[in-house]
């Protein structure tokens, strides 16, 4: 308690946040090497190959460690996933704000951010290349599962829509933003034509929903 209390009021004299205790810290180290051992085994093999027992070794940490912070192993996925959204969304965050003035360039650029950085992310491309061949179960954590890309990207896509347009009905904005999302991703896995083509089509198609 004591040495809390010192980190707390040392923090509060220089102005920074207080160090995590030693054994917040470990577990944050952990937890990351956890990820990152996930991360490469799933852009090595899929993530279908990918044990809980191969990825404790790979961070060494003990099997027990990744089952007390993860569950199982879908909480595992779910984990990976959720991080890697996070840091995908950021991209498309700032392709959106502030963006640029013209609407349809702004949309334009933050649908071909995601059908090209995707590409440029192992994660994401090992899941959509497996998806691609008919594979790898952790497509649904990315695509139908509640969150956190879908849900993640239309709450993202329907305030960017509500702050440009803001004289239109909730309901069609709530409609434009569901459609972008899903004909993005639907294009992420089964691509049509070229990504710049495609950002064209969709930026076009979806804002004509907005009357």
């Amino acid at each position: 308690m004591a040495a809390a209390m010192q980190r707390i009021e040392a923090a509060a004299l220089t102005g920074r946040p207080a160090p995590d205790p030693p054994r917040v810290a470990w577990r944050k180290q952990m937890r990351q090497r956890v990820l990152d051992a996930a991360r490469d085994l799933t852009c090595e093999a899929g993530w279908d190959q990918v044990s809980l027992s191969a990825v404790a070794a790979l961070a060494e940490v003990s099997r027990p460690s990744v089952y007390k912070e993860f569950g199982n192993r879908a909480g595992l996925g779910r984990a990976l996933v959720v991080l890697e959204t996070q840091q995908f969304l950021t991209g498309v965050a700032d392709a959106l704000y502030p963006g640029m003035p013209d609407s349809h360039a702004c949309l334009r650029a933050a649908i071909l951010h995601v059908l090209q950085e995707a590409d440029n992310r192992p994660l994401i491309r090992a899941v959509i290349t497996a998806a691609r061949k008919g594979s790898d179960s952790l497509l649904p954590y990315l695509t139908a599962r509640a969150d956190p890309i879908f849900d993640a990207g239309q709450t993202l896509v329907q305030g960017w829509l509500a702050s440009r347009f803001p004289q239109q009905p909730t309901e069609a904005v709530e409609v434009a933003a569901d459609i972008i999302v899903r004909m993005t991703i639907s294009h992420l896995i089964l691509p049509a034509d070229e990504p710049h083509l495609t950002a064209q089509r969709l930026a076009t198609a979806a804002l004509k929903l907005l009357p």
